[in-house]
Order: C-alpha cells, then sequence, then structure tokens
C-alpha cells in the first residue's frame, strides 16, 4: 500500500476546493510557497515538484514549465487529498484556478 493509499484509509480527504484555495492564497501573497524538493521548477522540467504552504505539503506536476495537475496534498491537521480522488470527483485543485491565477502561480514556482 503507497503512502497516500493509507493516509486516504486513516484520515478524511480534502476536497480539491480546499486545496485550490490554499493555492490561490499563494498567488494573493496571504501564504508562502517554499520548495521542498532539491531540484527548481525549471530544472524538474516534466515532474514532480514537492511545495510547502504554510504546513500545507503539496506534489505539483510541471509540464515543460506549465502547472498541469496536483498529484497529492497534505494539510497541516492530517488531511490527505490525491489526483486520483480528486479526478473521481471530476476534478483537480489547479483545474479550479482561473487563468489568471494559474499563470500567477507558474510565475511563483518558477522563482522558488
Amino acid at each position: 500500500m503507497t503512502r497516500a493509499q493509507n493516509d486516504l484509509n486513516t484520515t478524511s480527504s480534502l476536497t480539491a476546493r480546499e486545496v485550490c484555495q490554499v493555492l490561490t492564497d499563494v498567488v494573493l501573497g496571504k501564504r508562502i510557497m517554499m520548495r521542498s524538493s532539491t531540484q527548481s521548477w525549471s530544472e524538474i522540467y516534466h515532474g514532480l515538484m514537492s511545495v510547502e504552504i504554510d504546513g500545507w505539503r503539496l506534489t505539483l506536476f510541471n509540464d515543460c514549465d506549465t502547472l498541469d495537475y496536483c498529484e497529492y496534498c497534505r494539510s497541516p491537521d492530517g488531511r490527505v487529498g490525491t489526483l486520483e480522488l480528486w479526478q473521481r470527483e471530476g476534478t483537480d485543485p489547479v483545474e479550479l484556478l482561473s487563468a489568471w491565477e494559474r499563470e500567477q502561480l507558474e510565475r511563483l514556482l518558477a522563482g522558488l
């Protein structure tokens, strides 16, 4: 069983909307985002990048310098959301961002 599967079995799930709000708060300057991965956004170019946002841990997919989706999120209270879970509900947090929010978030990720 993967860590994400185990987390889903022991805690309640995060909704895509909750995670989207955290990302929106970063864009609006209400929260601080820090890189958790050793490689930068541009060094990864195509793959997963981990970030921390005020105790929230997110894994985001970089598709050729474009934010594609959120793979995983763990809130400070231990709740978890995954791409698999969100896709069953029909969306993921990144899809809920406006075009402007997504563009700003990509700019911030590139600067980490």
